[in-house]
């Protein structure tokens, strides 16, 4: 965890503030990460060696598990694991929306919770592949426009630009990109008693 925390803020410093905020804010959503993280006067992201050591001093966790032949090393990280897990649960409370259920149909209730459940895992899923958190891949991909132009020659659809971020994270998602020009109907052609002047 610490490799992954010096690698994650080793160039922080040339960032700027806004940036580092947001950097400060990806690692304070991973609680194994933020416990060895620290941020000076200045604003600069650090790792936090008195945590390090007050932790070293607290000893050694006993974990009981029901399958004796679990290596240890699986067992601590089953148990890490626990916090994904909670946080999970408390996304499908509050991001998602799980609650309040406004059914009264059994089926269409745990039609509900399922839809709930996958859109879950998608975020995961887009979390682990773009090593980027949801509220920022959503702000990213929710920029992602289309205007409708219309003229004498007729309407078309283009998407706009995408951004160097969007590409990005389209890239890593395997998603391909948007076309852009979506749609395109001419104009209607001009008649015998329509009038140029």
């Amino acid at each position: 965890m610490l490799a992954h925390l010096n690698e994650m803020i080793k160039d922080s410093g040339k960032l700027t503030k806004t940036k580092r905020a947001e950097l400060r804010g990806a690692i304070s959503t991973k609680p194994g990460l933020n416990r060895y993280m620290r941020v000076t006067p200045g604003g600069l992201l650090r790792i936090d060696a008195a945590a390090i050591k007050a932790e070293e001093n607290l000893g050694k966790y006993l974990l009981r598990c029901s399958d004796p032949k679990l290596p240890a090393e699986d067992i601590a990280l089953g148990y890490m694991q626990l916090l994904e897990v909670e946080r999970g649960w408390r996304d499908l409370k509050q991001v998602i929306d799980l609650r309040p259920v406004y059914h009264r149909k059994e089926e269409r209730i745990r039609a509900h919770v399922i839809l709930c459940w996958l859109a879950l895992l998608l975020i995961r899923i887009t979390e682990t592949t773009t090593g980027v958190t949801w509220a920022k891949t959503a702000d990213e991909l929710s920029m992602l426009t289309l205007g409708t132009f219309t003229g004498p020659a007729g309407t078309f659809r283009q998407t706009a630009e995408l951004t160097k971020t969007q590409r990005d994270l389209l890239a890593k998602l395997k998603i391909p990109h948007p076309k852009k020009i979506i749609e395109a109907t001419p104009g209607n052609p001009l008649t015998s008693s329509d009038t140029i002047g």
